[in-house]
């Protein structure tokens, strides 16, 4: 019999660092655990806890850093907590020893943390920091700036499940169709040769051979990386997902996009830009696709498996084939959320309201920090544009009649020009931080 895969006993990726704000805390959710994130004042690293104040089960992601002390204060009852989770405060004590009697008994769940190629990482196992200290995380060879290498990184939560998420990424035939005109064109669509060279309990390689050469990672839990070489130049570029399950239903994606040539030029696309252009737009290609497959294949898995519900005769599936296999062999075809307490059943209702299915502010625009600045920037612009607009008509219309022709025009032209720049602004750019609605069949 095979040994059980666990999935909690495992590094995550939690977000880029960039986008956590060390002001205040940030709620997580990992495998149905509901975490809290946020910085000590007098530490260089975040901190990981589970989302409960130990006093009234209160979310502690609804706190604050208290300016004082620099600790996690819960906005319920005001208890305090430091870097290590023991609790240092209490208002309503009224013998001050209580706390330093209780210390530990009122502490909260700590998770073990680290820092590292841009990413937060968390340990899910509260019960074994002395494995996570023995544990390498998942980190891609291709994040390493002393190779030459230049990335930006990208999150954003999805609408299907861990399994199903992990399929569509490790499946490279679907690009030029469920992504035409974003990441492929339909017309060069051709096959996929792909060879497994490796296939182990901790690890599954794949080789797919083409005009560039490929290799595809699959480190569970969640690391599934394509390095892309171009020629005999080295050049690479390299597309490193991590796949978060959150909730059954819910997952989550950690994307680092990497290159180790044109280095310059990756400073001169602003991140939000890209984000809002092509990630999200890839991401929407996929959503509806997927989560209606899930759908189906659920209700076919019922009276079936996975190896008679699809039909997978090319080459082009087989790592599809194998994460399958794997995930048969080692985790029975499931996720741990009996071990977290949760009914997997109870979460199957899809919703079929596209603006819920692909709302990229819920799912993205709020998790990131350069879309929210992005996003702060351009209302703000929006508001100055539309004041110019009306005070300069305003103005021009009092202009004595001598001097209304000579400068009341032109003024005039740049309010009109205001307007045309705010109508841009509100009706094409602002939308897509929030939902753009992705047709195939209009593509």
């Amino acid at each position: 019999m095979q040994a059980e895969f666990n999935f909690l006993q495992n590094w995550y990726p939690v977000s880029p660092i960039e986008d956590l704000d060390p002001q205040r805390p940030t709620p997580v959710t990992i495998l149905g655990l509901r975490l809290v994130i946020w910085k000590p004042k007098t530490s260089e690293t975040y901190r990981v806890f589970l989302d409960q104040c130990p006093h009234r089960l209160a979310p502690l992601s609804e706190g604050r850093v208290d300016e004082k002390t620099g600790n996690l204060m819960c906005s319920y009852h005001g208890w305090q907590f430091d870097q290590q989770g023991i609790c240092t405060h209490i208002p309503q004590a009224e013998n001050p020893e209580l706390v330093t009697q209780n210390q530990h008994s009122f502490c909260v769940t700590t998770l073990p943390v680290r820092q590292a190629n841009d990413l937060l990482w968390v340990w899910l196992d509260a019960q074994s920091p002395e494995l996570a200290a023995t544990q390498a995380l998942p980190l891609s060879p291709q994040i390493d700036t002393s190779k030459g290498f230049v990335w930006s990184s990208f999150v954003r939560d999805l609408a299907y499940d861990w399994q199903t998420l992990v399929e569509n990424v490790a499946d490279p035939s679907h690009v030029p169709f469920a992504h035409h005109g974003v990441q492929g064109k339909r017309e060069q669509a051709k096959p996929v040769p792909m060879e497994i060279v490796q296939s182990t309990a901790d690890l599954i390689q794949a080789h797919v051979k083409g005009n560039f050469n490929s290799t595809i990672t699959f480190e569970p839990p969640c690391r599934l990386e394509y390095a892309i070489s171009f020629g005999n130049a080295g050049k690479q570029v390299g597309l490193i997902t991590y796949c978060i399950p959150v909730a059954p239903g819910k997952s989550r994606i950690v994307a680092q996009f990497s290159r180790n040539f044109a280095t310059k030029l990756h400073r001169l696309t602003p991140r939000w830009w890209d984000h809002i252009t092509n990630r999200n737009a890839v991401l929407d290609g996929d959503m509806i696709l997927l989560l209606q497959q899930e759908k189906i294949l659920q209700q076919k898995q019922s009276t079936e498996s996975w190896k008679t519900a699809y039909k997978m005769p090319t080459s082009a599936d087989r790592l599809v084939i194998e994460f399958r296999r794997w995930f048969d062999r080692y985790c029975q075809g499931k996720l741990p959320w009996q071990e977290v307490g949760i009914n997997p059943t109870d979460s199957l209702t899809i919703n079929d309201d596209r603006s819920v299915i692909l709302d990229r502010y819920k799912q993205h625009t709020q998790h990131c920090s350069s879309c929210r600045q992005a996003l702060k920037n351009i209302e703000r612009s929006q508001f100055i544009l539309l004041t110019y607009f009306a005070i300069t008509v305003a103005g021009a219309a009092i202009l004595p009649d001598s001097v209304r022709l000579k400068l009341g025009l032109p003024l005039i032209i740049t309010a009109l020009l205001s307007l045309a720049v705010y109508a841009w602004l509100k009706f094409w750019l602002t939308p897509k931080f929030y939902f753009v609605d992705y047709i195939h069949a209009q593509r």
